[in-house]
Order: structure tokens, then sequence, then C-alpha cells
């Protein structure tokens, strides 16, 4: 699904990661880790094209993402930033209804299926009866599953999410992430997201990376034991 080949990453002139190669696949929920300036976030802007790589590259489904203009990749990743959306008079659907924009016409007019996607993407956050509750009214953690339908209602095979549960409380935060693992495995997409909290995602995910600079350390999460305890200063 997501194919990084030796790939180099850097931030200025440091070196976040060199020389690394590994895939993500499809019906998984991966837990990006990593210090705070490790890169989580740098890496996962390059995997969405937003930013550039030093070195090597990265395949999304057998394509290089060289190849691919932003419609093609906007149907192929959404990506949910850790920003708190707050617009005055923006209501949940209206903010759902933007992963739609890939598959609009030229007019952006929103077609009835797309409606029905909208709807439907609200339905699966358990958010349908704040459709019309404007944003600026609402929770973090509501606002949280507002943003993950919207990148349900962009039907991509993967999504990336970069610290979907910070502001949460604890109770919301294994709520969303219960939510994305729920995705992965019964939707059959690659989802990865990067957090600090170590003990949501030993609990949810299938899969850690961890930027242990220069490498990226991709494993089962029930093995990284050795590594989170090395890194973070925890117990294995």
């Amino acid at each position: 699904m997501i194919k990084l080949e030796n790939i180099k990453l850097g931030y200025g002139s440091r070196t976040l990661l060199e020389g690394v190669s590994t895939t993500f696949e499809a019906g998984t929920l991966t837990a990006l880790l990593g210090r705070n300036g490790a890169g989580k976030s740098t890496l996962l802007r390059a995997i969405a094209a937003l930013g550039n790589l030093d070195g090597g590259s990265i395949e999304l489904s057998g394509d290089n993402i060289d190849t691919l203009d932003s419609e093609q990749i906007a149907r192929r990743i959404s990506f949910v930033t850790t920003d708190k959306i707050r617009i005055a008079n923006l209501s949940c659907e209206d903010v759902v209804a933007l992963g739609r924009a890939p598959y609009t016409n030229w007019i952006g007019r929103l077609q009835e299926v797309d409606r029905e996607i909208v709807a439907d993407a609200l339905a699966a956050v358990g958010m349908s009866e704040f459709a019309r509750k404007s944003m600026d009214a609402m929770s973090d953690g509501e606002c949280q599953r507002v943003m993950i339908a919207r990148a349900l209602a962009q039907q991509t095979p993967i999504i990336l999410l970069d610290e979907p549960t910070a502001f949460l409380d604890l109770p919301t935060r294994h709520e969303v992430c219960a939510l994305l693992r729920r995705l992965a495995h019964q939707e059959g997409k690659c989802i990865i997201f990067s957090t600090h909290d170590l003990d949501i995602a030993m609990a949810q995910c299938d899969m850690a990376a961890i930027i242990d600079s220069p490498q990226l350390i991709h494993r089962p999460i029930a093995e990284v034991g050795e590594e989170l305890s090395r890194i973070f200063g925890i117990l294995s």
C-alpha cells in the first residue's frame, strides 16, 4: 500500500531518516512513535506529498508518488492534521463535504451520491446528529471525529493522522483510536497516526513505526518493547 524505498529525510541541515525501506500494508493500524522533534510530522507530510525527500522514493499502491498529480494523490491519501478547526458558522456537514473535493465537478457542486457519502461518513464516526451543528460550538473530541469523517468521505485507501489524540481527554483518546482500528480492520484501510500515547498505541495498534534516527523500526506492536524501553525510558 505504502512503500518506502531507501528514503532519506531531513529538516534543515539535520538528517532525520536515512536508508529507510519498509512497507505499510492495507488493513493495518500503525502508531508512528518517536521523541519530540524526531520527525514524525515530517515523515507523514512526505508520504502525503506535502514535503520533499532528500533521497529515495515513495510508492502508493505501486505508483511512484512523483508520477501522481495532486488529484490522484487526493484520491489515495487523506491527511488529518493536529490543527483545531474552529470556523464560525461552518457546520460539521460542510467540513466533511470538503472531503469530496477530488470527485466533484469543476464548480465543486455536490451530487446526491456525494451527500450520501458525507452522511455515511458522519454515521461511521457517530456524529450524524451533529451534522448541522457549527464546528465552533463543539468539543475537541467531537471536532476530531468530524475531521476523521472528512477523511472517510474522501474515500482514500490510506489515512494519515498527525497527533489525532492531542488535546483530548483520556476516554476520548481511546474512543478515537478504537475508531481508527475498526476502520483499518473492517474497511481494509492503511492507517498511520503519530502519537505520544504509548499505552493506547500498545492496546489498539497492529504495528509500530518508531523513529530512532536515522532508522525507522517497523514491526508488530508486540515486538517493540525493547526499543520503547531504550528510547522512551520505560519498562518493556
